[in-house]
């Protein structure tokens, strides 16, 4: 039954990731409108995208994370 448990838990922390997609797909749409609005600020808005996506994409790997330590350290005990 613990086992069962954790495994829901690990599932539950991989979700993270649909979050991290939304964010992402968001930003770039956005970006993509700011840019087709203000061409001369392509290279500003790149970067802030780019640090924006690194940011959002991190939360998905913390959630991969914490789900592998929760597999591999607690059913393996």
């Amino acid at each position: 039954m613990e086992n069962a448990l954790l495994a829901i838990a690990a599932g539950i922390a991989v979700l993270t990731g649909f979050g991290a997609g939304i964010g992402i797909g968001n930003a770039t749409g956005r970006a993509t409108e700011a840019v087709a609005r203000q061409p001369e600020a392509d290279g500003k808005i790149t970067k802030t995208l780019l640090l924006g996506m690194a940011l959002s994409e991190a939360t998905a790997i913390y959630g991969l994370a914490v789900s592998l330590i929760i597999l591999f350290l607690k059913m393996g005990a």
